[in-house]
């Protein structure tokens, strides 16, 4: 079988050359090779057994904090988003919940349920597999701060269950086991009976009023440097509406890169690789990416 043959249950489930631009929330992106959605754990451990080993895999949620290129992705892409979609209260003070659930979705559960602090998830646009991957936070809430284990699936379909300790967990970084990906957490937070949907409400209205909601992009694109923040650095250099192409850097929120509807991936990057060299050459500080850029130069 070659890298990209499927046994037959598969082929006709599987979606080749698929457009990322379709799955990522600053809408560009080429195609994958292959592109799966699961139907559950056993059928992707099923799927990836059947590809080839050296057949590259990646993961994606809801594709928000992800720049694909406009070469796309060779190998396989495996969609997540509302697959492993389990989001259940195991405990006075525990929820187990899917890495396909919508972050927001587990902050409203959440305060349903009268526990916290929760509503901070409420400001992560993606799901918890990609917050758990990255160490995600807003509001001054992170979300390794309430892991007590994780249950992964490895490239061999071999499913785990891995206490949070297995893992090294900084600002929006986490490694740990390599090839093992998320499917779920179990969660611990305190019994806040008082808490409310106003809570997050509040939370939201604070965001919207301060960051393009609403605009195509990725959320914040770099991560802050220790005792300052990438956006105060950007607007320092007076780079808001810097524009490549069909990408600008948002005037709202400097940290924001925003596709106007006609970017490229190349666009995008090459403002993120600007936005870098001017912070560098005027304040000396070398800005990392919290985006992960993925896939093939056109």
């Amino acid at each position: 079988m070659n890298a990209l043959s499927l046994p037959p249950d598969f082929e006709a489930r599987v979606r080749k050359d698929e457009p990322m631009s379709r799955h990522t929330s600053w809408h560009v992106g080429g195609p994958a090779d292959l592109f799966f959605t699961p139907r559950d754990a056993d059928d992707l451990a099923r799927f990836l057994r059947s590809l080839d080993p050296q057949t590259p895999v990646m993961w994606i949620g809801l594709g928000s904090n992800l720049l694909v290129r406009d070469g796309g992705i060779r190998g396989a892409v495996i969609d997540t988003h509302g697959v492993f979609d389990v989001l259940e209260r195991v405990a006075d003070d525990q929820v187990l919940c899917g890495s396909g659930v919508a972050c927001a979705k587990l902050a409203k559960q959440c305060v349903k349920w009268g526990l916290g602090p929760a509503e901070f998830f409420a400001g992560i646009p993606g799901t918890l597999g990609g917050a758990l991957a990255m160490n995600a936070g807003a509001f001054g809430g992170e979300t390794w701060n309430h892991v007590l284990s994780v249950e992964t699936l490895d490239r061999s379909g071999v499913r785990r269950e891995r206490p949070a300790s297995d893992y090294t967990v900084g600002y929006r970084h986490v490694q740990g086991p390599a090839n093992e990906w998320f499917l779920g957490a179990r969660l611990r937070f305190e019994p806040r009976p008082g808490v409310s949907n106003d809570d997050i409400r509040v939370l939201l209205a604070r965001r919207k009023a301060t960051q393009p909601i609403g605009e195509w992009s990725c959320g914040s694109v770099f991560t802050n440097p220790p005792g300052d923040h990438a956006a105060r650095l950007i607007d320092a250099c007076g780079l808001k509406g810097f524009r490549i192409g069909g990408a600008r850097v948002s005037e709202m929120h400097a940290n924001f890169i925003v596709n106007d509807g006609t970017a490229s991936a190349d666009d995008i990057e090459r403002l993120i690789a600007h936005v870098q060299r001017t912070v560098k050459e005027r304040h000396g500080v070398e800005l990392k990416p919290e985006v992960r850029i993925v896939g093939e130069v056109e």
